[in-house]
């Protein structure tokens, strides 16, 4: 008998390959929901079936979400928040805190689901959303996510803040359900344009 902790899977799991258009990356568990109780924040495995890293611990599905925060990162928000990390120590401990907590968190999924690393493990020490140097903002989705995932994360509440309309307001992730909705799974096809003021925006990075 398999002794590995269970994936995400049912009802979510169809949600979120709906959300994304394609299969997701193995999902231990869904940390954060939108307000109508669909997934909107992911946690992943750090490695995939190839042993190959992914680097982001929480990922953002919720497509409503992704655009608003698309749309801060299109105003220029990854260089003017790398800058505040760089000139606010506050700001600065708390990327570097959450950075050690993701590291805690991977290599314990990594043991406990028995993955292989083809990187014998150097990726698990890398900061929010895979970077290097935990001065550097990477990705703005990452910080959100980490934060809707754990909160209290400084760095990421303050960049949330500045997001505006994250939901949407017609529960349109309740059409994923409907019974056609296992033609969406992997077929690429967008789960929902987005309404009037949801904005569009594309993000960067690895699939969840």
């Amino acid at each position: 008998m398999n002794g590995r902790p269970r994936l995400v899977t049912g009802e979510d799991a169809v949600v979120v390959a709906g959300q994304l258009g394609r299969p997701p990356h193995p999902m231990t568990s869904v940390p954060a929901r939108c307000p109508y109780g669909f997934p909107a924040v992911v946690e992943d495995l750090p490695y995939d079936d190839r042993g190959r890293p992914f680097p982001t611990l929480y990922y953002c599905t919720c497509p409503t979400l992704v655009a608003a925060v698309s749309r801060v990162e299109s105003d220029g928000g990854v260089a003017r928040w790398t800058a505040r990390v760089a000139s606010e120590p506050e700001l600065a401990r708390s990327a570097a805190e959450a950075a050690a907590d993701s590291a805690i968190r991977r290599a314990d999924l990594a043991r406990a689901h028995e993955l292989r690393m083809v990187d014998d493990g150097d990726s698990l020490s890398t900061g929010v959303g895979g970077v290097v140097d935990l001065l550097t903002v990477k990705c703005l989705h990452a910080h959100v996510a980490h934060a809707l995932a754990r909160p209290g994360y400084e760095l990421g509440e303050a960049i949330l803040a500045e997001v505006a309309g994250p939901w949407c307001r017609d529960r349109r992730c309740a059409a994923l359900l409907s019974a056609d909705a296992g033609a969406v799974e992997g077929s690429g096809v967008p789960a929902h344009p987005p309404a009037p003021g949801d904005g569009a925006g594309s993000r960067g990075g690895e699939p969840a």
